[in-house]
């Protein structure tokens, strides 16, 4: 028997029989006999020439080839009904997927996605964030917003905003920091960027202040930890405007230093589809 000559009515009475493990209420669900999703069950039974279902004193379970077999069929009667329901609703949805750097994420993006979902409501969009290290390849992403000076090879790069960094800490430590060279009392947080604290210091003409504490991979779990007393971080302020505003996190020194920015980034072998393009317009438009 050629898998074209399985109908869909064998494979939704094997799906409802797996789900329920139990032949009657499989039959109740689909509105047919017990007799008709017991014969359906057998004939893909024979088909595959393997047992799908053992019957046991406490009921149906399934064999290992049922197993493997069940999430399979129930995913692609999924994605059916999802298609059903695109096409009813206008036409298929397009998959977006964008990497985005976590302090951007959460400093921008998370209280804007509504606007973006109600101006495209057939855009699915799947946001992935990283530490800013990121392989738009390898990782099969059509966008990833990336913080730096936008001069990356093989990608174009669309810059979205100023990102200057300025000192942030709890605002318990204010008192502490009267002058920037009152920095080397405190613990100086740090991401993956070594040079950013020597670009600020060297600006503000800080002296004897050597950049030492723990060392964080994500710039918002950074801020998170000054929040907590922590030490002192390094961050973009434009990215932890509520929290500054909230009282939950000072900034004890106007001086900020502009050592990179957020960009949008995609491949330049990516040939931009139209959601990336309306992903890319609407971005750009919200700074």
């Amino acid at each position: 028997m050629a898998l074209s000559s399985l109908s869909l009515n064998t494979l939704r009475a094997f799906d409802a029989a797996a789900r329920h493990l139990n032949f009657t209420r499989a039959a109740d669900e689909l509105c047919v006999t017990q007799a008709a999703v017991s014969h359906q069950v057998k004939a893909l039974e024979d088909h595959i020439g393997r047992a799908l279902f053992r019957r046991t004193a406490r009921g149906l379970v399934l064999t290992d080839e049922g197993v493997a077999l069940a999430p399979t069929v129930a995913d692609s009667f999924a994605r059916i009904e999802r298609q059903l329901d695109a096409c009813k609703a206008g036409g298929p949805m397009e998959v977006l997927t964008v990497g985005v750097v976590g302090t951007f994420a959460v400093g921008f993006m998370l209280e804007r996605l509504s606007r973006f979902r109600a101006e495209h409501p057939r855009i699915e969009l799947r946001l992935l964030t990283h530490n800013n290290k990121v392989d738009l390849s390898a990782e099969s992403l059509d966008y990833a917003v990336q913080f730096g000076d936008g001069a990356w090879r093989s990608v174009q790069a669309d810059h979205v905003m100023a990102a200057p960094l300025s000192p942030l800490c709890a605002p318990g430590l204010l008192e502490q920091l009267q002058h920037p060279d009152d920095l080397r009392n405190q613990r100086l947080l740090r991401s993956y960027r070594s040079q950013d604290w020597q670009a600020w210091l060297q600006a503000a003409g800080a002296k004897g202040v050597t950049p030492r504490g723990p060392l964080f991979d994500a710039s918002a779990i950074m801020v998170q930890a000054a929040m907590f007393g922590e030490g002192v971080a390094l961050a973009p302020p434009c990215m932890f405007v509520r929290e500054l505003q909230q009282g939950r996190l000072a900034q004890p020194f106007d001086l900020a230093v502009d050592v990179g920015g957020y960009w949008l980034t995609r491949l330049l072998s990516k040939e931009p589809t139209p959601a990336m393009l309306a992903f890319r317009a609407w971005l750009l438009a919200a700074v």
